[in-house]
């Protein structure tokens, strides 16, 4: 029997012809093959409420993402036994989320974002943001957003894409740190935690933070670059207040301007950035925020930090697809347009 890498090399190999297959079952063509699989993934062992009307007017009913997500999985895995593995002689597969990944069978995941890109997913660490899932995902970009708008609930799958486990973590986040690892190796471990703490739980949104963003990407740029860089963060400071100020909403504190302009009064600059990245942690997230342990330590070091799409840190990760799929509007912290049930995994 083939091992769950051989698997997944297999779907990953099938992947058009599983999406184009996916699609014509969501047109109601074809559905009775799957019939025996979808029964048995059905909860209590029978038919979903929802199977006749797709079989019959190629239609779902008024279902919200949440169980659209479930929906798709369910047919997912049964062309997945019938069309990509027919001939593999492996067991039925099974759903099981619960357990961390969606297809434990295969140790794979399944995201079904719809045009907003958008996803809400359980959170275990800060650090995956860098180092990305323990598992690879099959993405499967679904125009639920507008056909929910014209019922019949008529779904095509529009775009997909098979995933890496490290691809899933943040795609600007991780060429920084890519950029600079081994140069802070070098620096010692002690700065390169800092740093990689920074870039775990930043809030992109945040006026300082967004600052210290820049100018660690071009950490090993020298002084006069640094300088360059805090004449327009001041520059910014003033337009943005300015702007703020007639639409009477809160101001940027003076201290976030006096903590970017505090780089400059240490040589190399590149010593005073780290610390105003742990002051912004330390003022921002107190407590909430911890150094890498010795696993995620191990993995940060170890990943390829090749991150691909937009994660924003909350009580959930919010992944973003925006970027996977061309759409670099909706890219990190840009802001998902979806309440919770519109929210898919």
């Amino acid at each position: 029997m083939p091992s769950k890498a051989e698997l997944r090399e297999i779907v990953r190999g099938q992947l058009d012809v599983a999406m184009g297959r996916l699609n014509e079952v969501l047109r109601g063509e074809n559905l009775d093959v799957l019939q025996p699989s979808i029964t048995r993934l059905g909860r209590g062992g029978v038919l979903p409420h929802w199977y006749e009307g797709l079989k019959v007017n190629g239609a779902l009913p008024n279902l919200d993402g949440k169980t659209i997500g479930s929906v798709l999985e369910m047919l997912f895995v049964a062309i997945l036994e019938t069309a990509v593995f027919q001939n593999a002689g492996i067991e039925p597969l099974k759903i099981n989320p619960a357990r961390g990944v969606d297809l434990p069978d295969l140790d794979l995941g399944v995201k079904s974002p719809s045009t907003n890109y958008c996803t809400s997913e359980p959170f275990f660490s800060a650090y995956e943001r860098l180092y990305g899932n323990e598992y690879d995902c099959v993405v499967m970009l679904t125009d639920y957003q507008t056909a929910k708008r014209h019922p019949p609930l008529r779904l095509q799958i529009i775009g997909w894409r098979y995933m890496r486990g490290s691809e899933v973590a943040d795609e600007g986040l991780c060429t920084i740190a890519r950029e600079h690892r081994d140069w802070l190796i070098q620096q010692g471990e002690a700065v390169t935690k800092r740093v990689f703490r920074f870039l775990a739980y930043v809030n992109q949104s945040d006026w300082r933070a967004k600052q210290l963003i820049t100018l660690l990407g071009g950490l090993q740029n020298g002084d006069d670059w640094v300088q360059q860089i805090i004449n327009r963060s001041s520059l910014d400071f003033e337009r943005q207040n300015y702007q703020r100020a007639r639409d009477d909403r809160e101001l940027i504190p003076e201290s976030d301007l006096e903590a970017i302009k505090a780089i400059l009064t240490v040589t190399p600059h590149y010593a005073q950035i780290t610390n105003e990245l742990d002051n912004w942690v330390t003022e921002t997230l107190k407590d909430a925020a911890r150094a890498p342990n010795d696993n995620e330590w191990g993995r940060l070091i170890a990943s390829p930090l090749n991150g691909k799409i937009g994660m924003s840190f909350a009580l959930q990760w919010r992944y973003n697809f925006g970027r996977l799929f061309g759409n670099s509007r909706n890219g990190d912290d840009a802001g998902c347009d979806l309440t919770l049930n519109d929210c898919v995994t």
